[in-house]
């Protein structure tokens, strides 16, 4: 059978928005009126989790400028220049340089041996100098660890280590272990907290670390190692109090203070402060210079002087200002194109030149179409919320919706909207097009959604919650179901949703959690054929595992014989309080023969990856000069993790 190939195009929860570059402060300037921070990194991309190197002055950074996450090194008036990486690695984090050494985290090696529900995550070193490419993995075979620290000499190493047990799906607070070893004998680990993430060292005896407390707040503690074999400890002591949230720390060298990202009541904003631990008390930083953006995961220089942090860039002129409508992905499989799209639920046109999708899902959002070359596009409808595409096959002037609220109970009002236009209309001339919408579904039949069209162009299957369920249904792709074009396709006490039908016509797969209906939290993939008939699962983990799926907006490759999808199988790959808001951070999209055979990982990142669509041919996408002033403009337009309270 074929392998994966042509394009898959997808949206990210909240990444276009981010426009991150690495800011510093010079702390000896803190109380001055000269104190304001500046920029170290180019305005290319997003730029973030950064380290001073042993220079003071210089900076390592994960930059996405290629298409996945990989490393730079940046010295004041130069141009980041590129460091070491893993080729066939989609995720690089946490980069620090020690002794002429990178050390980082990759997901380049799957679990051994290769199993579902484990992070792919470990730490790994390689010269800075590195011209043969040789990488020596620290973390052992089958753990996975995340957020490693070097201490101030290099001589010791800290992780938060999730151990070589499966992923139990946390991901608020990751249940790992504080974990020290040497760097020259990383497989003689010791555990010095059962609880925390995030390591930081100060000097080569004490660590600072993140977790959250039984009274509710994220807070930073403290353990103190006694001897040169890492043998003794004390038991981690609480150094933040009660009253703010403190995460993501950067210890100082002078053991009096340590940088923290805090969330305080009242405020909307993360912000970098320093906390003194001798006087138990606060200085703020960066709420003094950037008081209405977000500041993350701080870093300080060896001598302590300068302060670092990742935030919105900000200033339009510094750097890139606008987020493009495609924006290209680094993918696993040679002849497969990944692309990121500004929207969601998009869906390619019949012949490939354009793609529908829903931008916002406000009430404005309503449904815009893009040139596939990424260099146009236009509103369709506004005005409404809607969510969910389907483009009919036979009828290239037709894209099916969902107008209402998105997430909602099964009475609530929301209809299948067929929308007629004119193709001529997509001239470069034009901001809006003309169209002229119908409701396919009665009043009062409560939460309609997710249309997917035939590929004759006849009917439109959708899940329904008339029933007072949410089950699946097929209706007259142009009569709706008023002329009695009405037919139940599945039925049960369960959720049935986000159908996509079959290029051949003969299967519609859809998501289900009809093996656990009590359980709205798991999802598995199931087909039927279009009378009802054949009804079956597509197992993706096996046995028990399968009890844990999570797998959500499945869609057929052109030839019928892969299921693309996103899923939760592979854990997660950073601490999710250290990103802006990620609903679900371990999604990621993942390709599966319809036999449950052939499971391929397509993305590996911190972010939350879903509505994904796919074309058989591979897009040649325009040059800066050919693309229209039109795209959105960053605004760093992200919310905070909304389970931070």
């Amino acid at each position: 059978m074929s392998q994966p190939s042509g394009t898959i195009v997808f949206n990210t929860v909240g990444r276009p928005q981010y426009g991150f570059d690495i800011f510093s402060v010079d702390l000896h300037n803190h109380h001055t009126a000269a104190f304001a921070d500046r920029r170290l990194t180019d305005g290319v991309s997003i730029n973030f989790n950064a380290q001073f190197t042993d220079e003071n002055d210089s900076v390592v950074f994960v930059s996405e400028r290629t298409g996945s996450p990989r490393f730079y090194l940046t010295r004041p008036e130069d141009k980041p220049q590129p460091l070491p990486f893993v080729p066939n690695s989609l995720f690089h984090d946490r980069p620090t340089i020690k002794n002429g050494k990178l050390y980082f985290v990759s997901t380049h090696e799957p679990p051994e041996p290769e199993t579902v529900f484990k992070s792919w995550n470990a730490v790994y070193s390689t010269a800075v100098d590195s011209v043969d490419g040789v990488v020596t993995r620290i973390t052992p075979k089958g753990v996975v660890d995340y957020s490693p620290a070097v201490s101030l000499t290099g001589k010791f190493m800290a992780v938060a280590s999730h151990g070589s047990g499966l992923w139990r799906g946390d991901f608020r607070e990751l249940e790992t272990e504080i974990v020290v070893f040497s760097e020259s004998e990383p497989e003689n680990r010791v555990v010095v907290s059962e609880r925390g993430g995030w390591p930081t060292w100060s000097q080569d005896n004490t660590i600072f670390f993140h977790r959250i407390v039984e009274d509710g707040w994220w807070s930073i503690f403290r353990v103190d190692l006694f001897d040169s074999e890492l043998c003794r400890s004390d038991p981690p002591v609480r150094v933040t109090p009660a009253g703010v949230h403190c995460f993501t720390p950067a210890a100082m060298h002078d053991g009096k203070r340590i940088a923290v990202a805090t969330r305080r009541p009242g405020s909307s904003f993360r912000h970098i402060e320093i906390f003194d631990l001798e006087l138990q008390s606060f200085q703020p930083v960066t709420e003094t210079i950037n008081p209405s953006f977000h500041h993350y995961n701080p870093f300080v220089s060896r001598n302590s002087r300068y302060l670092g942090y990742h935030r919105f860039r900000g200033d339009p002129t510094q750097g890139e200002s606008t987020y493009p409508h495609l924006d290209p992905v680094q993918s696993p499989i040679q002849n497969l194109q990944l692309l990121r799209l500004n929207g969601s639920f998009p869906i390619f046109s019949p012949c490939g030149d354009f793609i529908a999708f829903n931008h916002d899902f406000d009430a404005n959002g309503g449904v815009k179409i893009i040139r596939s070359n990424g260099s146009k596009r236009w509103t369709l409808l506004k005005g409404r919320t809607c969510f969910y595409n389907s483009w009919s096959p036979s009828e290239k002037h037709v894209i099916y919706t969902s107008v209402g609220p998105i997430f909602e109970s099964v009475s609530k009002t929301v209809e299948i909207a067929r929308i007629e236009f004119e193709l001529d209309h997509l001239t470069n001339d034009r901001q809006e097009i003309p169209s002229k919408m119908k409701i396919l579904t009665k009043s009062g039949t409560g939460n309609n959604a997710f249309p997917s069209c035939s590929p004759d162009g006849k009917s439109i299957v959708f899940r329904s919650g008339r029933s007072g369920h949410k089950n699946l249904y097929i209706v007259d792709a142009v009569d709706g179901e008023f002329n009695g074009g009405l037919r139940r396709l599945t039925e049960g006490a369960w959720i049935d949703t986000m159908p996509c039908w079959s290029p051949k016509g003969d299967l519609i797969a859809f998501s289900s959690n009809m093996h656990n209906p009590t359980n709205p939290e798991v999802f598995g993939i199931y087909v039927v054929q279009p009378d009802g008939s054949g009804l079956r699962r597509v197992e993706v983990a096996k046995g028990e595992l399968a009890e844990r799926e999570r797998l959500n907006h499945v869609f057929f490759s052109s030839n019928g014989e892969w299921l693309l999808f996103t899923a939760n199988i592979g854990g997660v790959t950073a601490e999710a309080v250290s990103l802006p808001n990620q609903f679900q951070p371990y999604g990621d999209l993942y390709a599966v023969r319809l036999d449950g055979s052939g499971l391929r990982r397509l993305t590996c990142n911190a972010y939350e990856n879903g509505t994904p669509t796919w074309y058989d041919g591979v897009l040649a996408l325009c040059s800066e000069d050919e693309k229209e002033n039109d795209s959105d403009v960053l605004m760093g337009a992200f919310q905070e993790p909304l389970w931070i309270n």
